[in-house]
C-alpha cells in the first residue's frame, strides 16, 4: 500500500505526486540522529533521507579524501601507469596530454599537465576540435602528434574504444597510456596501460568517479612511484597533490557524477581551495562570472562549467584546458573573457536550436506525449550545441532524449540525456554493436553518438524498443521527495547553511526539498529568460523571495502565474541570494499544488 501523498498533493502543477522521502524506516533513523547527535531536527531528516546512520554523522558532515581514497593500484593497470608515466619524467620524455573537448577533459588534462610541469616536463596539451575531428583520438591525430617527436601519449577523459588510433600510435612507435571512465568493450585498444573502472576486469567498483577524479588517483599513484625513485628532492619538492582538488571538483561536479563518498570529498574540500582563489585560470573565470561570494556546487556546474565547455562547443577546444593551468593573471583574464563571450554566443545559438527541437519533439509526441525517449533532429543544428539541447528535451519532457546534427553529407552526429535508472551509455553501445548506428558510447546518464541519416528512423525504434520498460518504472516512480515543511519565517540564511552541512549536493546526493504549506502567492511576474520571480506570505504574515528558473510558457510558470492572491503548497529548495552585500534566503520553486479546496484552476 502506498504511501499517502505528502500535504495531500496527488497530482501537482507539473503532474507529480509528492512523497515524503522518510519511509518509516527513515523516520526512526532520522529520529536517533537527533537524540544521539544533537543535530538540528531538518538536518538530521536530510541525512536520513540519504541513507546516514547515526554512527556515520560525524564523518558525513565532513568527507576527508585521505579517509576516503583508496589505494590507487586497486584500479587494473594503475601501476603499470604510473610506473610509465615515472620513466617519461625520468628520461624527460616529450609527453602529449591528450583530452575531451568538455569540462572533465579539460580538468583531467590540467591536473596531468600541471603535475608534469612540477616534474620539470614541459607537456603539450591536444583537445580534438567537436566538428572537424569529433571524439577522443583519431588516427590524423596520432600522426601529427608521433611527426613531433612524441614518446608518449597520456589520453584523459578518452581513449577506451579508440583501437584503430593507438593501433596507429603503437605502429608509429608511440607509446599511451589511457585514464578514462566510459564504458568499455570487450576488446580494448593497444596500450602500454588502460586505467578505467568500467572496463570489465576491473573489480574496484570505482565506476562512479569521473576522469578528473581519476587522473587525481593516478597523480597520487605516479607521485608515490617518483618518492619510491627518489626523484624528489630539496630542489625538487614534492607537490602538495591537495592543492589540485579544486581542478578535481569542478570536473566532478559538471559531469554529473554521484555525489557519493571520494566524489562528495572531492567537491567539499574542491570548493574550500577555491575560496582561497590561488588558481590564477580559476579566479578569472570566477571573475568573468560574477560569482558573488564563495563557491557552490551549483555554481560549478552552472556558471563555470559552461564557460570552460563554451570553447569545445563553438571556439577553440583547448582553451579551457590551457585556462586552468595558466599561472600569468592577465594571460589567464583575456582568456576567460574570450571564454565568456563564446558562452554568450552558444546561448543564442542553443535557445534557437531548443525552441526547434521542442517543437519538433511536441509533434513527435502528440497531445498525450507518447513514446519512451524523445529523438530530434535537424540540419543546421551546431554540433557543439546539441547536448545542451538534449538535456533541456529531457528536463521538458520527463524522459531520455536525444538531438542529433544533421551535417551536409549522409551523416548526423548527436548526444543524448538519460533519466535516473535509464542507462543510456550501454544502450548506445548495444546500438552500436548491433550496426544501428555508426559510433557511440558515454555512461549511464549521458551518450554521443554518428549515424546515417537513413538510420534515423531505425535508431528511434531500437531506442524505444530497448528503453521502454526501464522509461516505464522511471516515469512511475517519478514523484517529487520532499525532506521536510517550513513556514515562510524559517526561511533564513542560518537554516540554508544548517542543511548546506549535508553538502555538497548534485548527482547521487539530491538537493534538500522543502515543502512551504499553505502560502499565499502575493506577487508573480516573469523577468529575465523565462524565469518567474515571487514572493510567498505565510500563515504569520512572513514572506519569503522565490524563483523558477526556466519555466515561462510551461505547466508550473503558467501555474504560478495564474495562482496570483490565492493560497497554495509550494515546493523548492534553498539558497543564499546576495545582492549588494546583503545575504537573503531565496526559495527555488520546483513544484506547487493548490492548497484550496477547488485545487489549481
Amino acid at each position: 500500500m502506498s504511501p499517502e501523498p505528502f500535504l495531500g498533493v496527488e497530482r501537482s502543477a507539473t503532474g507529480r505526486v509528492w512523497r515524503d522521502r522518510l519511509d518509516e524506516r527513515a523516520s526512526q533513523r532520522a529520529l536517533a540522529i537527533v537524540q544521539r547527535t544533537g543535530t538540528p531536527e531538518l538536518l538530521a531528516r536530510v541525512l536520513a533521507g540519504r541513507g546516514v546512520e547515526p554512527d556515520d554523522v560525524e564523518q558525513h558532515l565532513d568527507p576527508t579524501i585521505r579517509r576516503l581514497l583508496p589505494d590507487p593500484h586497486v584500479l587494473t593497470a594503475m601501476e603499470a601507469a604510473a610506473h610509465r608515466i615515472a620513466d617519461a619524467v625520468q628520461r624527460g620524455e616529450r609527453v602529449i596530454v591528450f583530452g575531451d573537448y568538455d569540462v572533465d577533459g579539460a580538468t583531467s588534462s590540467a591536473l596531468m599537465t600541471l603535475l608534469l610541469r612540477q616534474a620539470g616536463l614541459d607537456p603539450d596539451i591536444y583537445i580534438p576540435d567537436r566538428i572537424f575531428e569529433g571524439y577522443g583520438p583519431n588516427v590524423e591525430a596520432i600522426r601529427t602528434i608521433a611527426a613531433r617527436g612524441t614518446t608518449l601519449i597520456i589520453a584523459v577523459d578518452c581513449g577506451t574504444s579508440s583501437v584503430e588510433p593507438l593501433a596507429e600510435a603503437q605502429k608509429l612507435g608511440v607509446d599511451v597510456v589511457v585514464i578514462d571512465h566510459h564504458m568499455a568493450d570487450e576488446t580494448l585498444p593497444p596500450a602500454v596501460a588502460l586505467v578505467n573502472p568500467n572496463r570489465q576486469d576491473d573489480l574496484s567498483k570505482l565506476g562512479h568517479l569521473c576522469a578528473a577524479g581519476l587522473v587525481f588517483m593516478s597523480l597520487v599513484a605516479l607521485n608515490r612511484e617518483l618518492r619510491r625513485r627518489g626523484f624528489w628532492t630539496e630542489a625538487r619538492p614534492e607537490p602538495d597533490l591537495l592543492a589540485y582538488v579544486d581542478l578535481v571538483a569542478l570536473g566532478t561536479v559538471a559531469d554529473v557524477v554521484p555525489l557519493i563518498g571520494l566524489n562528495r570529498a572531492f567537491v567539499a574540500k574542491g570548493l574550500l581551495g577555491m575560496r582561497r582563489r590561488e588558481r590564477v585560470g580559476l579566479t578569472a573565470l570566477m571573475d568573468v562570472s560574477r560569482l558573488a561570494g564563495p563557491p557552490e556546487a551549483w555554481h560549478l556546474g552552472f556558471l563555470l562549467g559552461p564557460r570552460i565547455n563554451a570553447g569545445g562547443r563553438i571556439g577553440r577546444a583547448d582553451l579551457g584546458a590551457r585556462l586552468l593551468t595558466l599561472d600569468d593573471p592577465v594571460e589567464a583574464a583575456t582568456l576567460a573573457a574570450e571564454l565568456d563571450r563564446l558562452n554568450r554566443e552558444r546561448q543564442v545559438i542553443e535557445q534557437a536550436a531548443v525552441a526547434e527541437a521542442e517543437a519538433e519533439a511536441m509533434a513527435a509526441l502528440g497531445l498525450e506525449e507518447k513514446g519512451a525517449v524523445v529523438v530530434v533532429a535537424a540540419p543546421g543544428w551546431h554540433p557543439g550545441v546539441v547536448g545542451l539541447v538534449a538535456a533541456r528535451l529531457k528536463e521538458r519532457f520527463g524522459r531520455p532524449a536525444f538531438a542529433i546534427a544533421l551535417g551536409p553529407g549522409d551523416t548526423g552526429t548527436g548526444s543524448g540525456r538519460s533519466i535516473p535508472g535509464v542507462d543510456l551509455g550501454r544502450t548506445v553501445k548495444r546500438a552500436v554493436h548491433e550496426g544501428v548506428i555508426e559510433k557511440g558510447g558515454g555512461h549511464a546518464m549521458a551518450a554521443g553518438i554518428t549515424l546515417k541519416k537513413t538510420a534515423l528512423a531505425a535508431f528511434r525504434a531500437f531506442l524505444e524498443e530497448a528503453l521502454a520498460p526501464a522509461v516505464e518504472v522511471a516515469r512511475r516512480d517519478h514523484a517529487l521527495k520532499i525532506d521536510g515543511a517550513v513556514s515562510a519565517a524559517a526561511v533564513t540564511p542560518e537554516l540554508v547553511r544548517t542543511l548546506a552541512q549535508a553538502g555538497p549536493y548534485g548527482a547521487g546526493n539530491p538537493e534538500p526539498v522543502l515543502a512551504l504549506p499553505s502560502h499565499t502567492v502575493a506577487y508573480a511576474d516573469e523577468v529575465g529568460q523565462a524565469h518567474v520571480r515571487l514572493r510567498l506570505k505565510g500563515g504569520d504574515g512572513a514572506f519569503v523571495e522565490a524563483i523558477a528558473f526556466r519555466v515561462a510558457g510551461q505547466p508550473l510558470g503558467r501555474a504560478l502565474l495564474e495562482s496570483r492572491g490565492r493560497r497554495v503548497h509550494v515546493a523548492g529548495s534553498l539558497a543564499v541570494d546576495r545582492w549588494q552585500g546583503v545575504e537573503r534566503a531565496q526559495l527555488r520553486v520546483l513544484d506547487i499544488a493548490g492548497a484550496d479546496p477547488t485545487g489549481l484552476r
